[in-house]
């Protein structure tokens, strides 16, 4: 039986929904091929970050500033902000040379809390010939005097300036913290969302009692991560234009056809790249066809949203029984 992995996304036509997420393997043109090789969707590029842009702009400037008055030749040692590498141009020459070397999308991303952070350099990412962009608003809303509305609104600013200054498809990549994640979902996808990526994984600490220190150790996801993503696209699933992408722990065929059978459009993986090695995407697409060939499914298409709830008049009351069949289980 011939099978068709093919999937969209934001609009872009994929052969596969295995995506490789946001991760440094993607700093190297030759990683991003063997990507491709091993049948990979999409590529969504490591996050240039807005804090780093502004730490290098700022450095630069000080160089200048501190030498503007000694030696006017000495400016000639100093290029022009313009000019300056800033870690910008170096993301956008890999975003050039992936584009030759490769067939598949390439999608940038963006790393941001400030609407003013985004709107040159998402305008040079789509110069550079990305085929889309991943807003990732790394939020965390500490400040306890900030009420919800206002952290919603947050993203939907920087959503309008972004939308008002490219063409192509735009992805946000939210958190799971939001109060109504339907509603902000919706209001994303009616302000120009083309997809919207579900999870944000938030690094979070851990203290050393010994030394009386905080941790910032990274931590791989786990496949066991997946319920809360699979719930909402679940229940997001036809009730939104954009394009739904799964990203928290994608460890093997299994979650990605989980998600798929939620209403994903596309399963994100990295932590799995890490652990097993880029060619591991091979082994996922062999399973992912051959528990389609044994369910008779075809294309992705056949199965994809079969288990969501879109045809559920009552996904609150659903979820309320749910929880209560759950517990009861417990009792046994």
């Amino acid at each position: 039986m011939s099978l068709n992995l093919n999937t969209r996304y934001m609009g872009l036509e994929l052969n596969s929904p295995i995506v490789v997420s946001a991760c440094p393997l993607s700093e190297d043109v030759g990683n991003i091929v063997q990507m491709e090789d091993a049948g990979a969707g999409a590529v969504v590029l490591f996050s240039l970050f807005e804090e780093q842009i502004r730490r290098e702009q700022e450095r630069l400037t000080a160089i200048q500033m501190a030498t503007t008055n000694v030696f006017a030749e000495g400016l000639d040692y100093f290029p022009a902000t313009a000019e300056y590498g800033m870690g910008v141009e170096q993301y956008l020459e890999l975003i050039q040379k992936a584009k030759e070397r490769v067939d598949i999308p390439i999608i940038a991303s963006l790393n941001g809390i400030t609407p003013e952070g985004w709107i040159e350099y998402a305008a040079r990412i789509e110069q550079a010939g990305a085929d889309g962009l991943e807003m990732n608003v790394f939020y965390i809303a500490a400040d306890i005097v900030q009420d919800g509305r206002a952290v919603e609104n947050r993203y939907l600013e920087i959503l309008e300036v972004v939308r008002r200054t490219v063409q192509i498809p735009v992805a946000v990549k939210l958190n799971p913290y939001f109060s109504s994640m339907g509603h902000i979902s919706r209001q994303l996808a009616l302000g120009g969302a083309n997809g919207l990526v579900l999870f944000n994984r938030f690094y979070q600490p851990d203290f050393d009692i010994n030394n009386l220190r905080v941790l910032n150790d990274l931590r791989y996801s786990e496949s066991n991560e997946i319920r809360l993503p699979l719930l909402w696209i679940s229940v997001l699933y036809g009730k939104t234009n954009a394009s739904l992408a799964a990203t928290t722990g994608v460890q093997s065929a299994r979650e990605v056809i989980k998600y798929l059978l939620a209403g994903a459009d596309v399963a994100m993986t990295a932590s799995a790249l890490y652990k097993n090695g880029i060619g591991y995407m091979e082994t996922m697409h062999a399973e992912l066809r051959a528990w389609m060939q044994d369910m008779q499914f075809k294309s992705i298409d056949d199965f994809k949203g079969v288990l969501s709830q879109q045809n559920v008049a009552d996904p609150e009351a659903f979820e309320r029984a749910n929880y209560i069949q759950v517990l009861g289980s417990t009792k046994r």
